[in-house]
């Protein structure tokens, strides 16, 4: 039977703890990745978390494995990462993804712009 991006969203979001801009302020400090999923254009254009890995949502399956030629040594099953896109739906799948691939600590913060409302820091890539 086929499924829904609605139905895939609402098992992500049910999967992947959703966290906010000051949780995700503490947990960075403590060492957490900071993951942007958004495309490189996305990026350039309105900057990212400052520290922040950009691998976009289509290329995180080939980065997130360690056994693909593509696998960025970043990015490990032990290391907490919190997610973030444009708006949550992408950041919130590719949350469930990592799951499903085995890492353990996996949150999602949601929208850029969510954290910048939050006053959130910023850099330009």
């Amino acid at each position: 039977m086929a499924i829904s991006v609605k139905q895939m969203l609402e098992a992500a979001n049910a999967a992947v703890p959703k966290i906010s801009p000051a949780q995700a302020k503490e947990m960075i400090g403590k060492g957490a990745l900071v993951l942007d999923v958004r495309d490189a254009p996305e990026v350039e254009k309105s900057g990212k978390i400052p520290g922040a890995l950009n691998i976009s949502r289509g290329m995180l399956e080939f980065r997130a494995d360690p056994d693909s030629p593509y696998h960025d040594k970043t990015l490990a099953r032990d290391k907490t990462v919190i997610l973030y896109c444009a708006s949550g739906g992408r950041s919130a799948l590719a949350g469930k993804l990592l799951q499903d691939m085995g890492y353990g600590h996996v949150y999602n913060v949601g929208g850029f712009k969510d954290w910048v409302d939050a006053g959130g820091a910023t850099e330009k890539t």
